[in-house]
């Protein structure tokens, strides 16, 4: 089976439970949504994604983060970093967090994912305005210098091949909901800056 494509399951029928998404928001108090953030390893996906659950935890919201790395050990343990895979990788994750979502959840996605294709069919999964895209944007320089897990090092030395931003392409967002220049603004404003622009 080709891994980029969706598996089509026979003899299966969609079942329709009583407890609905608007009643689980309405008993979270707060809709349900997915905040894609995206960029290059180091842009501070992770770091920011983090910062915006603790501030919404502490608001009384019911969050979750799915962490690319978190991710790999598990549910995409299975696959490696061709474009198929990459592309499988994201669609995976495209569905659990729309599983959340329909749970009432704000769950707040970090992963590099960089192709724009791929980030579009996540998006295609739900309504519009449910899928808000988060452009961690930084310069390559400046990730490299953030490089506590030694990836850039290895990827420049040929250890790491396929290597987002040295060896394969990032595809920056064309209209994201919103861009965050991480290495231009502390972390706390820039939280802020995701904060504002979610709960207006």
């Amino acid at each position: 089976m080709n891994k980029s494509t969706s598996p089509i399951s026979n003899n299966v029928v969609w079942h329709h439970a009583t407890v609905t998404r608007e009643r689980r928001e309405a008993m979270n108090g707060h809709r349900g949504a997915i905040l894609w953030f995206t960029g290059l390893s180091g842009a501070g996906k992770s770091t920011l994604a983090h910062t915006v659950e603790e501030h919404l935890h502490r608001m009384g919201c019911r969050t979750f983060v799915l962490d690319g790395d978190n991710v790999r050990h598990g549910l995409c343990g299975d696959l490696e970093f061709s474009a198929a895979d990459r592309a499988e990788n994201i669609r995976r994750v495209g569905e659990v967090a729309k599983l959340f979502m329909e749970a009432g959840v704000i769950v707040l996605t970090a992963f590099i994912s960089p192709f724009c294709e791929d980030r579009n069919k996540a998006r295609a999964m739900v309504k519009p305005g449910e899928f808000i895209e988060i452009y961690c944007q930084c310069p390559i320089d400046v990730c490299e210098q953030r490089d506590v897990k030694g990836l850039y090092k290895k990827a420049r030395a040929g250890e790491i091949s396929q290597f987002t931003g040295i060896s394969s392409v990032y595809e920056p967002p064309d209209s994201p909901e919103l861009v965050i220049k991480t290495a231009e603004m502390c972390l706390q404003d820039c939280a802020q800056k995701v904060l504002q622009m979610f709960l207006k």
